[in-house]
């Protein structure tokens, strides 16, 4: 083989490399694939939100949601959903009394 040929051979390997990075991009951008995240703490007008994800093992997650003040601890699972404690009282339910 010269020169050549594995001059081709790289260029067509970034060629797939790219495609396969604008298929998964166009996936991510229209809601294509299933996401599940934790949100930062810069919007606090929002009622709901994830706190914290926890992967128990391959087919269960552990997910702390909170909801007006108020958190619940839910396990997802591959056969069925299960909430595991209700009500619970946040630690800090405002940082700004802390400072």
């Amino acid at each position: 083989m010269d020169i050549g040929s594995y001059f081709q051979f790289i260029i067509a390997l970034l060629f797939v490399l790219a495609l396969i990075l604008i298929i998964a991009y166009g996936a991510k951008r229209f809601g294509l694939m299933a996401r599940i995240t934790v949100n930062s703490g810069r919007s606090r007008d929002k009622r709901l939100d994830i706190i914290e994800i926890l992967p128990v093992d391959a087919r269960r997650k552990l997910l702390l949601i909170r909801r007006d003040d108020v958190e619940h601890l839910v396990m997802l699972g591959a056969e069925r959903d299960i909430v595991i404690e209700r009500n619970i009282i946040p630690k800090n339910t405002d940082k700004a009394e802390n400072t």
